[in-house]
C-alpha cells in the first residue's frame, strides 16, 4: 500500500528534529494510531514515521535541501493543514 498523504517538516537543529517527533508519536499513540515504523530516530537527520496512509518525514535543513522530496511528488496536490492546527 502506498500513502495517501505526505507529510514534510524541518526540524533546525538534531534537538528540535527529535522533539517533532517524539510529539508526533506520542499524539498518534494518545489517538490509538497505529505506528507501523520509525526510520532514522538516532540519526536525527532524516526521520521517517510511517502511520500508514500517512508518511511524516522530518528532516534537517541540510537533509531537505539535499533530498528535495517535493521536486520529486512536484506533480502531487499540496493540502492545506491550518485548519488541522491547534495550539
Amino acid at each position: 500500500m502506498i500513502a495517501d498523504y505526505f507529510l514534510i517538516c524541518t526540524g533546525n537543529n538534531d534537538r528540535q528534529i527529535q522533539a517533532i517527533v517524539d510529539e508526533i508519536l506520542e499524539q498518534e499513540e494518545k489517538a490509538q494510531v497505529p505506528i507501523s515504523r520509525v526510520e532514522g530516530k538516532n540519526g536525527a537527520k532524516w526521520v521517517l514515521i510511517d502511520l500508514g496512509e500517512v508518511i511524516v518525514h522530518v528532516f534537517s535543513s541540510s537533509e531537505r535541501s539535499f533530498y528535495n522530496l517535493e521536486k520529486l511528488w512536484s506533480d502531487a496536490s499540496n493540502l492545506d493543514l491550518s485548519d488541522w492546527i491547534t495550539e
